[in-house]
């Protein structure tokens, strides 16, 4: 399968609320909170669809990184079961790193649900690390996150 990622806009907002109530059922972000996420100039938000269905939004993944404050966060990412276990996360997560690393930010923060084995397997491959957990973080399921942190290098070039 090819994906096509593309920047999300508020013609987006309904696709990416299926999305977040479908997958985040207990602890899923408002249409409100997402609305604002998406028209902040300060976060990057991405979608993914299917080159063979471009209609069909099936991922979505936003940073938080104001321009030249030396930081970023992951603030959400979801896949659909039907999309997962294609790399999509990963480039998903890689597209943010790199918008994050072009504004500015030499590391990126993100919190992940203790009971989401998955999701720590592909940050922990990304070379995140655990540098704390915040107990009881995600309610109403009280469910400890643990928070991550990759530092970006700074790129590096040597003439050929």
């Amino acid at each position: 399968m090819t994906w096509l990622l593309r920047s999300a806009t508020l013609d987006d907002l309904d696709a990416i609320m299926a999305i977040e109530e479908s997958e985040f059922t207990t602890d899923a972000w408002n249409s409100s909170s997402m609305r604002a996420e998406l028209s902040s100039p300060h976060g990057h938000y991405l979608v993914a669809v299917a080159e063979t269905d471009p209609g069909t939004v099936v991922a979505y993944a936003g940073l938080l990184s104001p321009r030249n404050s030396g930081q970023g966060d992951i603030q959400t990412i979801a896949v659909l079961p039907t999309a997962r276990r294609s790399g999509l996360g990963r480039a998903l997560m890689n597209a943010l790193l790199t918008e994050a690393r072009g504004r500015g930010a030499t590391e990126v923060f993100l919190e992940v649900r203790a009971d989401n084995p998955g999701a720590k397997s592909l940050y922990d491959g990304l070379g995140f690390e655990e540098i704390a957990v915040r107990p009881h973080y995600y309610q109403p399921d009280d469910v400890d996150a643990i928070v991550m942190r990759l530092l970006l290098p700074t790129p590096t070039v040597v003439p050929a």
